[in-house]
């Protein structure tokens, strides 16, 4: 009898000791999930308003290097993004939407962003935002990634699958998940009215784009690997990286356009007259 007693006691031990290592497992889980807006006023800066290379393989268009990019407040006359058309990640008629950009700016035309416009980024150009912060809002179910300028707004739904079917627009679907310290985001459905880059570089309608967020653990930084596959525009998957600092500051209200005068050689400011999809 005592005997049947110690071994339903051993059963009863054992299963408490795996429920104890169960919810061990998922507390730490939990506490490896990054924060990405520990205060109300965490805001992150992007270290510039082009890519950064990957440590190898394919990657993004870079400037080329017969026209050095002088960015402005550099002590030189500032230019105009020229892309380096010898990447080879570009289909034909990607290189030749570029060489047309290329032929405007070395010919004496302007080659400013679109966000000069106020025209939505698009993911990846997203990433792109050199002056004003992002913010990000966290919940168990959805992460928001927002622009001080403009107010545009990515929804990231977490841990769901793709819908079956996606209706382009402007940043359309982002689905995500936690991989320890990571935020990884996967986002297709994006119209082909967009840009990849500052460098106005073409896409289709098939983009695909894989961001990772890994956040430094001194809470400091935020670095981005970047991964790019879209058979439409390029060759190749390419890869790019995106380097965050920690800004500290409230979140503004920034109106980008408030009213619709062009102003000379840029792309015109888009003008609220439909719907767009």
């Amino acid at each position: 009898m005592s005997r049947l007693v110690c071994m339903a006691g051993a059963v009863t031990l054992c299963a408490g000791l795996l429920l104890a290592a169960a919810y061990a497992q998922e507390t730490a889980t939990k506490s490896a999930i990054p924060d990405f807006s520990p205060t109300r006023d965490t805001g992150w800066i992007a270290r510039g308003p082009n890519f950064l290379l990957p440590p190898s393989g394919p990657h993004h268009v870079t400037q080329d290097p017969a026209y050095p990019y002088k960015p402005p407040a550099g002590g030189e006359a500032p230019t105009f993004r020229v892309a380096d058309l010898t990447n080879p990640i570009l289909q034909p008629w990607a290189r030749e939407a570029l060489k047309k950009q290329n032929d405007h700016i070395i010919k004496g035309g302007a080659g400013y962003t679109r966000q000069v416009s106020c025209w939505p980024m698009g993911t990846p150009a997203f990433l792109l935002y050199p002056v004003a912060p992002i913010y990000f809002a966290q919940t168990p179910k959805e992460v928001l990634i927002m622009t001080q300028l403009n107010q545009e707004v990515r929804h990231v739904y977490l841990n769901v699958p793709h819908s079956e079917h996606v209706k382009p627009s402007w940043y359309r679907e982002s689905v995500g998940y936690y991989e320890g310290d990571t935020l990884v985001v996967d986002t297709i459905g994006m119209n082909d009215q967009t840009f990849v880059d500052n460098f106005k570089t073409p896409h289709s309608d098939k983009l695909h784009t894989i961001e990772r967020f890994k956040l430094a653990s001194d809470g400091k930084s935020i670095d981005v690997l970047l991964h790019v596959e879209d058979p439409g525009a390029f060759t190749t998957p390419w890869n790019a990286v995106q380097h965050y600092n920690r800004a500290d500051q409230e979140r503004l209200e920034v109106a980008c356009a408030e009213n619709n005068v062009n102003i000379g050689d840029i792309d015109p400011i888009p003008v609220a007259q439909k719907q767009d999809f």
